[in-house]
């Protein structure tokens, strides 16, 4: 590879909180994992790690929701002039997911960031097939059933 050029999928990882520790590299490597498993292998797309202050900032500002959540995707779906398809960024805070399920925050952040991506890949979960659908895609690549979480994490994902 030649200088400047870099590997696909582009993985950028932006660590802006201290609350919980994270496995940077397995993270990165899970985003790539569900690029590639998703076709969508030829993109890049940024996951940043925030506080709940920033995340609740951004989910008053975008989502007009008061309060911090565990994860926004903001999409974009850009070419750069190398016609690689600029996904969009996905904010994940690791505190709100750690207490989303105390019994495996590790794998409560799996599942956030590849919930993220799904969403920037165009999945969602309005309705009960689409829901059914994104949360398989979910379990196949964070290794996390969402109905296998603790009863205090019941609830959606954002």
């Amino acid at each position: 590879m030649g200088e400047g050029e870099h590997s696909l999928p582009r993985i950028l990882i932006d660590d802006r909180q201290d609350d919980v520790p994270l496995d940077i590299a397995g993270l990165s490597a899970l985003a790539e994992e569900t690029l590639v498993g998703e076709d969508a292998a030829n993109a890049e797309l940024s996951v940043s790690f925030v506080t709940e202050r920033e995340i609740a900032d951004l989910n008053s500002r975008y989502a007009g929701e008061d309060g911090p959540t565990d994860v926004l995707s903001f999409p974009m779906g850009d070419l750069d002039e190398d016609g690689v398809r600029i996904l969009g960024d996905v904010i994940v805070a690791p505190a709100v997911g750690a207490r989303n399920n105390a019994d495996d925050p590790a794998g409560e952040l799996r599942l956030l960031v590849v919930h993220g991506i799904l969403h920037l890949l165009g999945h969602d979960h309005m309705d009960d097939a689409d829901r059914a659908d994104m949360w398989s895609r979910q379990e196949r690549y964070s290794g996390i059933a969402v109905g296998a979480r603790s009863e205090s994490a019941r609830e959606e994902p954002a």
